[in-house]
């Protein structure tokens, strides 16, 4: 099975660049935040809103310098990525708070929340017990699954249109941008370890942006798929018209987003496992075995949803395939501009009263909200398009009888 040869590849590559594997003192949670919080206390004592940006430049220091310069990002992250992208934007709204220049009470309640959330986080970490083996094995196991969950969505989807619009031939340039984004992936987390070094900044705008072409392309996908649903629906000779789709610019957008799907994570999903076996001394076999099971648990995901698939109504799959990818699309627009955020390319404007759900790539900047907004408000508009297009259709074939 083709997900398998992939993971197989990835496990290669891990043992194939010992450089991402050195032993390394784990991070203590402790002794980081304690430094985040002096350093915050001290940039919230000397704040000036006429000269907030200085405390934005510091709050910002302390994310990059200590947070994620200890390793304590990385760290949080492979644990769990939600709570990873909730500091995040507590650390973007403290910055963005104090940039704006807005009254102190405001800035120091952001601190606050900033300086709570990084509390409980080390205060788990304190309480959290290694138990050897089994604590290593389940930690590969969840990285890998949950860090290639949404890449099987993605892949799963593209593959199974392919086959059902009797294009199966077509399906091994999903797994050629499958392919290319693993060799990509390993290439860019060896190149960040030993080659280039970049600044933190630098790496948080490559995740930003590859988040953000993601959400594009996935966004064009979708409609794509959509439009196809009603060709099927409505047209006798949608097989014709798919083959003809598919040999041209569409494959090409069809394989790029499996491969931007992959690569979006796939350079961090290398580097967990990095600090996970430089945390885990001595449990090279448990973690081997965590991740040899999440390869199992995501060709399940993937053998799942690829016999629904097969089973659905034809316009029904087609329907449910752009919906799914249309989704992911907007989740990645909010992530990607969160990223950006941090990495001091594009501003920050809080807004109040609005929740923060990484899990749908929420957060409340107006910027991410923003990004959001503009993969949605086309949905109406294309929804009395199609529906425009249904009516005509069904009218001409009524003619034709």
């Amino acid at each position: 099975m083709s997900i398998l040869r992939a993971a197989l590849f990835l496990l290669m590559t891990l043992v194939a660049f010992p450089a991402l594997a050195e032993d390394s003192t784990p991070v203590d949670f402790t002794v980081v935040v304690a430094e985040i919080i002096k350093g915050g206390e001290a940039a919230l004592a000397a704040y000036d809103p006429a000269a907030g940006d200085e405390t934005g430049e510091a709050f910002s220091d302390l994310y990059f310098d200590i947070f994620e310069g200890s390793g304590m990002e990385l760290a949080v992250g492979l644990a769990d990525g939600n709570l990873k992208t909730e500091l995040e934007s507590l650390f973007a709204q403290a910055i963005g708070h104090a940039m704006k220049g807005e009254p102190k009470e405001t800035v120091a309640a952001a601190w606050s929340n900033l300086h709570q959330k990084l509390n409980q986080t080390a205060l788990s970490q304190a309480t959290q017990e290694d138990s050897g083996f089994w604590s290593a094995a389940i930690q590969s196991f969840l990285i890998l699954v949950r860090e290639g969950f949404e890449a099987i969505l993605v892949v799963t989807a593209l593959v199974a249109y392919l086959r059902r619009s009797g294009s199966e031939d077509k399906v091994r340039h999903i797994w050629t941008g499958v392919t290319l984004a693993l060799i990509a992936s390993a290439l860019t987390a060896w190149a960040l370890q030993s080659l280039f070094q970049i600044s933190g900044q630098e790496q948080e705008a490559l995740e930003g942006i590859t988040m953000l072409v993601a959400a594009a392309v996935l966004f064009y996908v979708s409609y794509w798929l959509f439009a196809k649903r009603e060709a099927e629906r409505w047209q006798a000779y949608v097989r014709q018209q798919i083959d003809k789709a598919v040999e041209g610019n569409h494959i090409f957008a069809l394989s790029f987003a499996a491969f931007l799907a992959v690569y979006r994570e796939g350079a961090e999903t290398v580097l967990f496992y990095q600090a996970l076996m430089a945390g885990s001394n001595g449990q090279t076999p448990a973690i081997l075995s965590g991740f040899l099971a999440a390869t199992v648990a995501l060709a399940g995901i993937y053998w799942a949803m690829r016999t629904a698939s097969i089973k659905l109504p034809l316009g029904l799959f087609f329907s449910a395939t752009a919906i799914l990818l249309y989704v992911l699309s907007v989740i990645f627009a909010g992530k990607g501009m969160l990223e950006l955020q941090e990495a001091g390319w594009i501003g920050i404007t809080p807004l109040s009263n609005i929740p923060s759900i990484p899990l749908i790539g929420l957060f409340p900047t107006m910027e991410s909200i923003a990004a959001q907004a503009l993969l949605l408000i086309p949905l109406p508009i294309a929804l009395l398009w199609f529906a425009h297009k249904r009516r005509a259709l069904a009218q001409n074939a009524g003619a034709a009888e």
